[in-house]
């Protein structure tokens, strides 16, 4: 582990570099705020000597495109959708998109889910089982049911 000082010269020397790498992978702030913390814990918990400042900077600029790629290829974000792009999506729709937004995004997690999977981002039956690890067959009965509360909720008979 390395002393307080080792960490702070190097994130004083290094902060734009890998800030700017980061951002170039990661195309927003906070994502680029969280991989640059992961990289500098990464350093501050190594305990791997560097032969000079190039090897130092060589060795922080592969741990942070690495942490990057790993960011990226996460199951967490390959398969959720940013609260802002739904809030965006409310505030481009209709009223009645809008109150049915409202409506599904009210239901239970288990029935949100697989309604939200389904008619937004159009996977199918098959696909939400893999990506819940639910069988098929439950999640026709999930969406069957989550479409039968929102049928009670928005009053009509029109949703399918």
């Amino acid at each position: 582990m390395r002393s307080e000082g080792e960490v702070n010269h190097a994130v004083d020397r290094y902060a734009d570099m890998i800030q700017r790498i980061c951002f170039c992978y990661m195309k927003n702030r906070p994502d680029t705020e969280d991989v640059f913390q992961t990289v500098f814990l990464k350093y501050m918990l190594s305990d791997q000597r560097f032969d000079d400042e190039e090897h130092e900077k060589a060795w922080l600029l592969r741990v942070a495109i690495n942490a990057c790629k790993d960011q990226l290829k996460s199951f967490f974000r390959r398969h959720t959708v940013p609260l802002e792009a739904i809030e965006e999506m409310g505030e481009t729709a209709t009223e009645e998109r809008r109150e049915v937004l409202e409506a599904v995004l009210a239901l239970p997690g288990k029935y949100k889910d697989v309604i939200y999977l389904h008619y937004y981002e159009g996977y199918s039956a098959a696909e939400i089982g893999r990506i819940l690890k639910k069988k098929e067959n439950t999640i026709y009965s999930l969406l069957s049911r989550g479409r039968g509360m929102l049928r009670e909720k928005l009053g009509g008979d029109g949703i399918e």
